[in-house]
């Protein structure tokens, strides 16, 4: 199979889909990738990196789609890269289609078969290619929580851990999966006033036991986020609904009645964002205020620690990638139903069912598209 690696071309995104040594690995199965020239260069990867472990590169983005059976990429791709995908090419990447109507009716258009990392499942029903972005983005979630506290950020002028004879911040994590726990890793190791919210009473369970009773663990309801968020310095946001857009737990109403100077994460802006006041922001301009509020909901936070998040996630997706390749997709979807599950689109129809609902479009399943 030939795969194709474009450079991602969102704002401030310097990951890369493929790093050379997923391309060495990919080659040694006997398929051809093509690269676009300085596609790696935002995290050190050079063209003779890639040349060295045996990829092709090309000198614009439509030259890699235009030769390439399957592209790899990191993000979802913008409109003028959805101009050139078409019928029966694969697309695996990031997709986040439910808050995203325009994208999803452009690869309708485009049929071609889009299978999207962060619905790809395991064994145990687990995201395997959402968890790598998803611990980043935990642990970034803490540090950008903390600059927007800053003073000089319109924050309350705290520091999370407080010092001697002055109390740290409250920090209220919504949602205990791997954003949630990778944030109260960070948060505690900090020395932050930590408490942690799910519905999911085994979840808090595990972490009670994880953090040996450090952080305090609440069973999620209403009144309970409203109570704990109204007594936040910091808010971050880590829910997730497979597929779908995302909750709104924190309401516009609870953020009026928050601190002055209190600050919000929300880790699910990819998924439209668990926080009413929400809307998705950039590396160039990441933070605004609400009713005196501070927002951080930059779409791709892992991409401000490129390398980091670009090796994490070729670790998750090579062996997809290799089965894909191998297989055909056609046979890799059949053999294998966690990939499946990854199916959003085909040749025309959505096949993810919460994606079909966020938007209000036919969905038909996977099983019998690909049969």
């Amino acid at each position: 199979m030939i795969l194709g690696v474009p450079k991602e071309i969102k704002t401030h995104e310097y990951r890369v889909g493929m790093v050379p040594a997923a391309v060495k690995e990919v080659v040694s199965h006997g398929h051809s990738v093509y690269i676009e020239t300085q596609a790696g260069s935002g995290i050190g990867f050079s063209d003779q990196d890639y040349i060295d472990a045996g990829a092709q590169i090309l000198p614009t983005a439509a030259e890699v789609f235009s030769e390439s059976e399957m592209i790899v990429k990191v993000k979802e791709p913008q409109a003028i890269e959805r101009t050139m995908l078409r019928e029966g090419q694969i697309l695996f990447t990031y997709l986040h289609l439910a808050p995203d109507s325009a994208q999803t009716e452009d690869l309708i258009r485009s049929k071609a078969i889009c299978i999207a990392y962060e619905t790809v499942t395991d064994k145990h029903g687990r995201l395997p290619l959402l968890a790598p972005m998803s611990e980043v983005a935990g642990r970034m979630s803490i540090q950008a929580g903390a600059f927007a506290l800053e003073k000089s950020r319109g924050g309350r002028g705290m520091l999370l851990g407080g010092v001697p004879g002055v109390e740290p911040a409250k920090v209220v994590i919504i949602g205990g999966g791997v954003v949630g726990n990778n944030a109260a890793q960070m948060a505690l190791g900090l020395q932050a006033d930590v408490v942690i919210l799910d519905r999911n009473i085994d979840v808090l369970r595990q972490l009670d036991v994880q953090f040996n009773g450090k952080l305090k663990t609440v069973y999620s309801t209403n009144d309970a986020i409203e109570r704990h968020v109204l007594e936040a310095d910091l808010v971050i946001g880590g829910v997730l609904v497979v597929g779908a857009t995302a909750p709104k737990l924190v309401s516009a109403e609870m953020i009026k009645k928050m601190k002055p100077g209190a600050a919000i994460v929300d880790v699910a802006i990819d998924q439209g964002g668990c926080v009413a006041t929400s809307h998705p922001t950039t590396h160039d301009n990441p933070t605004y205020i609400v009713d005196e509020v501070v927002h951080y909901c930059v779409a791709n936070m892992p991409g401000a620690v490129a390398r980091t998040s670009t090796v994490a996630l070729n670790n998750a997706t090579l062996p997809y990638i290799v089965e894909l390749a191998n297989n055909g997709y056609q046979q890799a979807l059949q053999n294998n139903p966690h990939l499946l599950n990854g199916l959003n689109v085909y040749r025309g129809h959505i096949t993810c069912k919460n994606v079909a609902q966020a938007l209000d479009l036919p969905y038909v399943t996977a099983e019998s598209v690909v049969a």
